[in-house]
């Protein structure tokens, strides 16, 4: 007996630890851990996935890799891989071996493919997140399985296809499918399409229902009303239509409810708000009529409600005047009546109100001071009486945007006004504002824009008004202001949209110092009675496009450049005695002088002449020269050597009279190697020192026989485009023509000399990229932006460029963004069609081009949304722009879409900066023309943006200034960026 039990000792001691290894081997293998190395298998190497490997003498080896948490008894409760740039599809994800899973979260990354179909048989499942990655296909059945679903989100994805009727079971068969108990439900940005199915009514559990940013269609559903447990309920952002059921008033857990930018129309139900707490209320952008909910504020809870841009009438919500949460609030655009001072109240919490374009009366009251976190106050367009209160200067610090303009406000402007030091935008105009513009004023340090247009102002303009450093926009027309214009207005060298002084009792002479306004595109001095003659330094403004001097008592000579040659006569109009050889005015006395050319032989001088013509003079020789080319080498186009008997014509008009033909031959050596530049495909350009000095670049087509046999139809139509173009297009970022010659022989541009030449060689350059800050770039979209907004929406007829691409940027010594090469450009002519031929650089070129000879703005919208990401991310962004059509990534990291040889922006501020304007590149790259902005847009919000927080990029003594308030972002009325939400 003794024996057998030392034998069957033995033979326990050599099995025990064969046993162990086979036990171990079991649990290393078990399903869940082969489950998810089934699944690693088919994603590939991921840096995320590096620790899902076999570990020894680990019974449970799954327990410790990353994105993976097991209970006390080392099952998988909660698989969690969001925000970890995780690509692959779900294919080889097995359910099955995850029983006990409470969460599975795959949110923000790069999943494609479908939802695995059997994900039903998940049945603890509580949270499903799905969201922004590039699923498509449609829901699976088998969701209306989890029935202990606490959260489903698969927002910002490609889930294609209405929602299947099995999923909404009808009331007697809820408990079958406990889809009932589900609390969220996320299905936003998923496109589906269709409408809304009226079986949603019946989960009758669900808290939360978010189907924003679709294109869902037709009425809301009235079973929606039967959602008695809903707490938040977003709509927004689709094309719904009709009317808000009734029934949404019954539902007493309401409290987000959010239903803007759809087509609904209607009255929105009274009861909305009498029996929930709302705090959001979002009904802007429909065609609403009626009253709003006078109970939207009952329980003393709403934080944001907006109702803008609907047709709202009646008084305002009787409950917003004790409702002290209020945070964010947009009325605006409707026709509401009330009285301001009695219908709103306190609200310490306030940071945006805007009621502008309603009908509202009353005075303003020293209320609105107690919002000390005011950014934005919008009150134009109404019928609002009284004085500004003081209070406003002392305790509104926060306000960034103040607009009372068009009421009937009178008074003084309180000098305290100007200790509102983060205010970039002050409207008074429209009102009955009286007495002195106050010496505060120049307090204003971060001003943009300031309008005090038609008021009772009167005495002198202050010269404090020249420390506004940033602003761009001035209005002080139609007053009563006398005295002299201030010398300091000519230090407000950032002044680029308008300089308006129409309008009053100025006396004096023009200050010269204006003509340091070099930024400027439109000045307006008529109606006043200066005197004395125009200073030549005015023909230092090179933006200049519009001028208008009428009306006073002016005498001498106009300026001798082109463009008080190509300016309205009708602008110099009315003076005392104002004379011009050029212009509709009385003919100045041609002195003596202005016929001696020294040393210049007759044929110079015809040469000379000829080539001063400006003006539509210009434009009238250069069509009848390309005409007469056409006409002459018909079909066969004859050799440069052939018959010399055609008319020559020069067009050339001087650069401060010191510009001709002769200069640019003598400057190039005849056109030799040794000043080109640059070569392009019809051009080669050249750099050309005049005799005064300055440089200019030359561009001569192509010509010579060893190139090509005379000039082309194509060419010589390009070459007549561009003139025609840039002689009627005067902007700071668009390449400035100073003359041309079109001649057989020598048929060429003269325009100005970039330093750095085009954007395309910067970023092409390892050295010069780097040179290229954040802020440089983020200046060179803003230039870029200004250029194209300019020629759709200042010129007549707009004019759509056709070719924007980073080579025909060219950029100054301070690495300032100008538009050029306008040899396809194209103007829009008011009742045609406007077909044409497909123009443009390849990858810059509108997808809609494939499909439509019809050529729009939106096509340099396209080509502008390119650029801006080629200029941030350093090379042209092929692969991103591919990704982004084909819809395979909706969210991107910021370092991914950023040049790497600049290393990670420092500074949130910046960070964000970038993300903006990304952003809006995203948005107008959008694959329907129509719902790209337009550039005019495009400019405004970069405007603020930029211009704001970064006024003097380039520049020794720049500084960073305050941040934007987020007031003036969203003080746009487009809403493009909160639409285009692309980076995490």
């Amino acid at each position: 007996m003794a024996n057998s039990m030392n034998h069957l000792l033995l033979l326990l001691l050599f099995f025990m630890p064969l046993m162990a290894s086979l036990i171990f081997i079991a649990e290393a293998s078990s399903p869940q851990t082969e489950a998810l190395l089934k699944w690693k298998e088919s994603l590939g190497d991921q840096p995320i996935l590096a620790s899902w490997l076999h570990i020894d003498n680990s019974t449970s080896p799954h327990c410790q890799w990353v994105g993976i948490n097991c209970s006390l008894s080392e099952d998988v409760f909660a698989i969690n891989l969001a925000y970890t740039n995780l690509t692959g599809t779900l294919e080889k994800f097995d359910p099955l071996a995850f029983p006990n899973l409470i969460r599975l979260d795959l949110k923000v990354n790069g999943l494609t493919g479908t939802i695995p179909s059997n994900i039903g048989t998940l049945s603890k499942l509580e949270l499903l997140d799905l969201s922004t990655n590039s699923l498509h296909g449609s829901i699976p059945l088998s969701v209306s399985n989890l029935s202990r679903l606490l959260e489903l989100d698969l927002s910002r994805n490609n889930i294609t296809g209405e929602l299947d009727p099995r999923l909404f079971p009808n009331s007697s068969s809820h408990a079958k499918t406990g889809l009932v108990s589900l609390k969220r439900l996320h299905f936003q940005d998923t496109h589906l399409g269709g409408p809304l199915p009226n079986e949603l009514g019946n989960l009758v559990h669900l808290e939360s229902l978010a189907f924003d940013n679709n294109n869902f269609s037709g009425p809301i559903p009235t079973s929606l009303g039967n959602l008695t447990n809903i707490t938040f309920l977003h709509l927004n952002q689709n094309q719904l239509s009709g009317r808000i059921p009734w029934s949404f008033g019954s539902l007493t857990k309401l409290t987000d409810l959010s239903l803007f930018s759809n087509n609904l129309f209607g009255e929105v139900p009274q009861d909305i708000g009498n029996h929930s707490a709302m705090v959001n209320v979002q009904f802007a952008l429909n065609n609403f009529t009626g009253q709003l909910p006078s109970h939207v504020c009952k329980f003393g809870k709403l934080v944001n409600f907006s109702a803008a841009r609907n047709h709202f009438s009646g008084p305002i919500p009787s409950s917003l005047r004790n409702c002290s949460t209020l945070y964010r609030v947009r009325l605006q655009s409707n026709q509401l009546t009330g009285v301001l001072d009695r219908d709103f109240g306190i609200y310490p919490n306030l940071s945006y109100m805007e009621l502008s374009d309603n009908l509202l009366g009353g005075s303003l009251s020293p209320n609105w001071a107690v919002s000390k976190d005011l950014t934005f106050l919008g009150l134009a367009g109404n019928m609002i009486k009284g004085e500004i209160p003081k209070e406003f200067g002392e305790n509104l610090t926060q306000l960034g945007e103040l607009d009372l303009s068009f009421n009937q406000l009178s008074g003084e402007i309180p000098d305290n006004l100007g200790k509102l030091s983060r205010l970039y935008d002050l409207n008074l105009a429209g009102n009955s504002l009286t007495g002195e513009i106050p010496p505060g004023i120049g307090g204003f340090v971060n001003l943009v824009q300031l309008d005090l247009s038609s008021n009772g102002l009167t005495g002198r303009i202050p010269s404090q008004i020249g420390g506004l450093s940033k602003l761009l926009s001035l209005s002080l027309s139609n007053n009563i202001l006398n005295g002299s214009i201030p010398d300091q207005i000519g230090s407000l060298d950032s002044l680029q949209s308008s300089l308006d002084l129409s309008g009053n009792y100025l006396t004096g002479s023009i200050s010269p110092q204006l003509g340091n306004l070099v930024k400027l595109e439109s000045l307006n001095l008529s109606h006043n009675r200066l005197s004395g003659s125009i200073p030549n330094s005015l023909t230092n403004m090179l933006s200049l496009d519009s001028i208008d001097l009428s009306y006073n008592d002016l005498e001498g000579p106009l300026p001798d450049n082109h463009f008080f040659r190509s300016s309205p006569s009708t602008n110099f109009s009315n003076n005392k005695d104002l004379c011009s050889n050029f212009q509709l005015l009385k003919p100045c006395p041609i002195t003596t002088s202005q016929n001696k050319k020294k040393g210049l032989s007759n044929r110079d001088i015809a040469i000379i002449v000829a080539c001063s013509l400006g003006g539509l003079l210009i434009i009238i020789l250069a069509t009848v020269g390309v005409l007469v080319a056409f006409k002459s080498r018909g079909k066969s186009v004859p050799s440069v050597g052939g018959d010399d008997r055609r008319e020559n014509h020069f067009s050339i008009w001087s650069y401060d009279g010191k510009l001709a033909y002769r200069d640019i031959i003598n400057a190039t050596k005849n056109f030799s190697d040794e000043y080109l530049i640059g070569i392009g495909g019809s051009a080669k350009v050249y750099r050309a020192e005049l005799p005064d000095g300055k440089a200019v670049a030359v561009k001569k087509l192509n010509t010579d026989s060893s190139i090509t046999v005379g000039m082309g139809v194509e060419e010589a139509r390009a070459f007549a485009n561009e003139i025609k173009t840039l002689t009627q297009t005067r902007h700071r970022n668009i390449v400035k023509l100073y003359g041309f010659c079109s001649h057989e022989r020598e048929t060429f541009l003269v325009s100005e000399l970039l330093e750095n030449g085009s954007l395309d060689s910067v970023l092409g350059s390892e050295k010069l990229a780097k040179e290229l800050s954040w802020e440089l770039r983020l200046r060179i979209v803003k230039g870029v932006a200004d250029a194209l907004c300019y020629l759709h929406h200042s010129c007549v007829p707009p004019i759509i460029h056709r070719d924007i691409s980073s080579k025909n940027i060219l950029l100054d010594k301070e690495f300032e963004a100008h538009v050029s090469d306008f040899g396809t450009s194209k103007f829009l002519k008011p009742n045609s069609s406007n077909w044409t031929t497909v123009a443009g650089t390849y990858g810059y070129i509108a997808p809609e081009l494939a499909y439509t000879p019809v050529t729009t703005e939106k096509c340099d919208v396209y080509s502008f949304g390119v650029l801006a990401l080629e200029i941030l991310y350093g090379s042209h962004p092929h692969e991103l722009i591919s990704k982004l059509s084909s819809d395979q990534v909706k969210i991107l990291l910021l370092d991914d879409a950023l040049d790497r040889r600049l290393g990670h922006p420092l500074g949130q501020k910046l960070e964000d900066e970038l993300k903006s304007v990304i952003n809006l590149a995203v948005c107008c790259l959008n694959s329907n023309p129509q719902a790209r902005p337009s550039m005019d847009e495009v400019s405004k919000l970069l405007q603020v943006k930029i211009d704001t927080n970064y006024p003097k990029f380039g520049s020794e003594t720049a500084t960073a200034t305050t941040p934007t308030t987020d007031s003036s972002y969203y003080s746009q009325e487009s809403q493009l960026l909160q639409q285009s939400e692309t980076f995490v």
